[in-house]
C-alpha cells in the first residue's frame, strides 16, 4: 500500500480521476512497479467517491479499497444521519467495510471499533482514518462473531449492516438470508449491547424484518434524492412496547424527518379534484398511505390507490403535487 501514497502516484491518480478508465487501461503504466489493475481501481474508485464521500474524495493521502466496496457502502450524507441515532461511550461495528459510518459514529462515541475480516480492507481503514484523523476509531481484522464470543467486553451499541448471500437472489428478501444472519445473533449482540443499530437495503419489506427481529424500537426509512437508500432498525435491549415509524429525506441541510402511525384508520376516497398528489418514496416504502391523508387533508382517489387529491391546494404535502385543469 505504501507505494501508492508517493506523491508522484498521488498527484497522478489525482490527474487521471474522471477519465474513462476503459480508455486509460489502454495507455502504458507510468509505475511499472504498481500492477496497474491497482492504480486504475484507485482512479475509479476515488471519482465513485466524488459525489457520494466528498470528505474523502478532498482528503489527500486516501487510500481507496476495490470499488466494490465504495458501491456498497453508507454515502456521507446516510452515515451523518445515521450517527444521529445513537450515542455513548463504545459501539462496536461488526461489517465495518470502507469505514464511512464509523467516521460519524466516532462523533457520537468515545471509542469505535471497526471490525472487518478482510485484511487488505482493514489495513486501508487504519491508514484512513488517520489520515481523517479519526483517532477514537480502531480497526481490528477479525469475524465479528468470533471476536464478540471471545471478548470480555461490552458495548454500548452494535452496529451491523449485514450482506445478502449469493445463493438467497431471487428469494423474498429476509435478514435471515444475510451475512452476518442478524436474526440468529440477536441474543449474542444483546449479551454484549443494550443497543443494536442495523442497516438493511430497502429491498426488506418492514413487515418481514418486524417478524424476524425482536425489541424494535424505531424505524427508519432513510431517503436521498427521491430514492429510498437504506431503512434503519433500532434495537434497545427489553423493549416491548409498539415500535415507532419514521421517513427521513436527506435533500437539505437538516434532514426532514417525519413520524407516522404505525396504525392508521382508512382514508377518506373521492374522485379527482383539482389537485392530485402523489407521495414521495420514503412514505410509500413506510406504508403510511392512510395517515398521509389524515395529517395532510387529501382523499385517496381509490382505496387501493396510491394518489391522492384536494379541492384546495395543499402545501407543503410530502411528494409530488399536481394541478388538474381538466379530467375526462
Amino acid at each position: 500500500m505504501k507505494h501508492l501514497l508517493e506523491q508522484k502516484v498521488q498527484d497522478w491518480i489525482k490527474l487521471h480521476t474522471g477519465e474513462d478508465v476503459r480508455q486509460l487501461a489502454l495507455r502504458k503504466n507510468p509505475f511499472p512497479s504498481i500492477p496497474y489493475p491497482e492504480l486504475l481501481n484507485q482512479v475509479e474508485a476515488r471519482q465513485k467517491c466524488k459525489s457520494k464521500l466528498p470528505l474523502w474524495y478532498d482528503t489527500p493521502g486516501i487510500i481507496y479499497p476495490p470499488k466494490l466496496s465504495i458501491e456498497q457502502s453508507s454515502s456521507q450524507a446516510t452515515a451523518s444521519f445515521k450517527a444521529t441515532l445513537v450515542n455513548g461511550n463504545t459501539l462496536f461495528d461488526a461489517t465495518g467495510g470502507f469505514g464511512v459510518d464509523d467516521h460519524f459514529f466516532a462523533k457520537q462515541f468515545k471509542s469505535v471499533i471497526h471490525c472487518e475480516r478482510n485484511a487488505a480492507l482493514s489495513e486501508v481503514v487504519s491508514h484512513n482514518v488517520k489520515v481523517l484523523l479519526a483517532e477514537n476509531i480502531e480497526s481490528i481484522c477479525s469475524d465479528s462473531t468470533v471476536f464478540l464470543t471471545a471478548t470480555g467486553n461490552n458495548f454500548d451499541c452494535i452496529y451491523v449492516d449485514p450482506s445478502r448471500r449469493h445463493e438467497s437472489k431471487g428469494k423474498v428478501f429476509k435478514l435471515s438470508d444475510c451475512e452476518p444472519n442478524v436474526p440468529d445473533l440477536l441474543e449474542l449482540y444483546f449479551s454484549k449491547a443494550d443497543s443494536i443499530l442495523i442497516k438493511s437495503s430497502p429491498m426488506l419489506d418492514i413487515s418481514v424484518g418486524l417478524q424476524e427481529l425482536t425489541n424494535v424500537w424505531g424505524v427508519h426509512v432513510v431517503a436521498l434524492a427521491g430514492e429510498v437508500k437504506e431503512l434503519l432498525w433500532l434495537l434497545k435491549k427489553g423493549f416491548s412496547g409498539q415500535y415507532r415509524l419514521f421517513t427521513v429525506n436527506l435533500e437539505s441541510a437538516v434532514p426532514d424527518t417525519i413520524e407516522w402511525k404505525t396504525a392508521a384508520t382508512p382514508a377518506p376516497v373521492t374522485s379527482v379534484s383539482n389537485f392530485l398528489y402523489e407521495p414521495d418514496a420514503a412514505i410509500r416504502k413506510a406504508g403510511a398511505f392512510d395517515e398521509v391523508a389524515h395529517r395532510f387533508g387529501v382523499s385517496k382517489l381509490h382505496r387501493h390507490t396510491h394518489l391522492y387529491t384536494s379541492d384546495e391546494l395543499v402545501t407543503g404535502f410530502p411528494g409530488r403535487t399536481f394541478k388538474i385543469n381538466a379530467s375526462g
